[in-house]
């Protein structure tokens, strides 16, 4: 014990706890400037801070934060290890004792003291100890930029000889946002109404008017050869305050009608069969289904307007489309007096639900909280006749997605409504 104490080792024993507080700094700043969060450090940036400058600098340039930070840990490393060969050597000889003692010590101390330590510690608090080794980091790299960079360069050249490319990224912005709101929502810290709202704001771009459209199945009209009080009755029970009407066929829309003109001509004339329904009507307008959402919300705002009929290449009537479809994309479902909460999904509690055919696939997944792709089908009864390639027939089920759908009820070739369950079967889908 007393050869410890002796000058040259004692000296050799504080090198080499100074180079474990070196390994430790690295360490803990790797995780800390890794970890760290660039939204925060964005903010503390706009505020003022400048250590957040640096930080966002170190972020933009990570493989050589990266190749730096291990450079000088590996250094530091290998020093601190021939150094306590060197101080068990003088100690217990140059035998095969002192290589196997320096190997178990040091393995242990950087182990404990110079990895998962500091690594533990910086990870509890990244944001901040980020801001205080920034710029030390900083300078480290500036430092040791010459052998980084010829690093980097080896580094690039073996990857691309393996075909792969380091400046690809599968993931944009936006599926970093959707990410991490996911994770919250999992632990609690956002709700689930909220991870709805902030996904339709991101996701809103991606849509075309067909996409969120009242389709004309669902739709209400009017007939204007009916009899008027009949025609009254039948626009004041549709609980629509705007709905389109038609001549001789409802692919002829010749006006919109709205109940605050209607009733206004009611009270002036007290007469149901003297309102001339034809004065009331207001010029239709008529959007393309590939009109994308974004556009047609800016269409709505520039004229002022609430209320679009959709019409395919043809000029076919698709369907309608209001101001409040678009916007329940974003904030979900605005419901009045008149609406049903859900219209046409029946909930289960094992987790299954009965949904009417025409249902969107996008307004299904937030009821249910479900992941059913919407790419190749808009409703429900779409995407089963897509993956089936075939009109299916009541009681046939398939699997497809991680869910199961079983065909309840179908009209003439219209599938009315089905019963879907997420599912553990073999998709059945030929590239599933």
């Amino acid at each position: 014990m007393s050869a410890f104490l002796e000058p040259q080792n004692l000296i050799l024993i504080g090198i080499v706890l100074m180079l474990l507080v070196f390994s430790s700094f690295f360490s803990s700043s790797e995780t800390a400037l890794t970890a760290a969060s660039r939204v925060r450090m964005h903010a503390a940036e706009k505020a003022g801070d400048k250590r957040a400058t640096v930080v966002s600098r170190l972020m933009n340039i990570r493989e050589r934060l990266l190749g730096g930070i291990l450079l000088g840990n590996n250094l530091v490393n290998i020093l601190a290890s021939v150094l306590t060969t060197k101080l068990f050597t003088n100690v217990f000889g140059g035998g095969g004792i002192a290589l196997v003692a320096a190997t178990a010590v040091m393995t242990a101390l950087i182990l404990i003291f110079a990895e998962v330590l500091p690594k533990t510690y910086a990870i509890s608090q990244p944001d901040k100890l980020a801001l205080i080794v920034a710029r030390p980091i900083s300078l480290i790299i500036k430092v040791l930029s010459p052998i980084v960079l010829l690093v980097q360069w080896i580094v690039n050249i073996v990857l691309r000889i393996f075909g792969i490319d380091t400046n690809a990224s599968a993931w944009t912005a936006a599926d970093e946002i959707k990410g991490a709101v996911d994770l919250h929502l999992q632990e609690g810290g956002v709700a689930k109404r909220a991870r709805d709202q902030i996904y339709g704001v991101l996701e809103i771009g991606e849509l075309t008017v067909e996409d969120v459209m009242i389709h004309r199945s669902n739709l209400s009209m009017v007939d204007l050869a009916m009899p008027t009080d009949e025609l009254i009755k039948s626009v004041l029970s549709s609980g629509h305050s705007r709905l389109p009407v038609y001549s001789n066929n409802s692919d002829n829309v010749v006006g919109i009608i709205h109940v605050k003109d209607l009733l206004a001509a009611l009270v002036k004339s007290g007469d149901a069969a003297a309102v001339d329904v034809k004065k009331l009507l207001r010029e239709s307008w008529f959007v393309p289904e590939t009109t994308s959402v974004v556009k047609q919300l800016r269409a709505f705002q520039s004229k002022r307007e609430h209320f679009a009929l959709v019409v395919d290449e043809y000029g076919a009537l698709m369907g309608v489309i209001t101001l409040e479809d678009i916007l329940e994309e974003i904030v979900g479902d605005i419901q009045d007096e008149y609406d049903e909460e859900l219209a046409g999904v029946t909930r289960y509690k094992d987790g299954s639900a009965v949904v009417r055919g025409d249902i969107a696939i996008r307004d299904l997944n937030r009821a249910m909280d479900w992941k059913l792709p919407d790419d190749e089908a808009v409703t429900i009864a779409g995407l089963v006749i897509h993956e089936s390639q075939t009109i299916p027939t009541m009681g046939q089920a398939f699997a497809y997605h991680g869910y199961r759908f079983e065909i309840l009820t179908r009209e003439r070739n219209q599938i009315q409504s089905l019963k879907v369950r997420k599912t553990f079967e073999p998709d059945q889908r030929k590239d599933g």
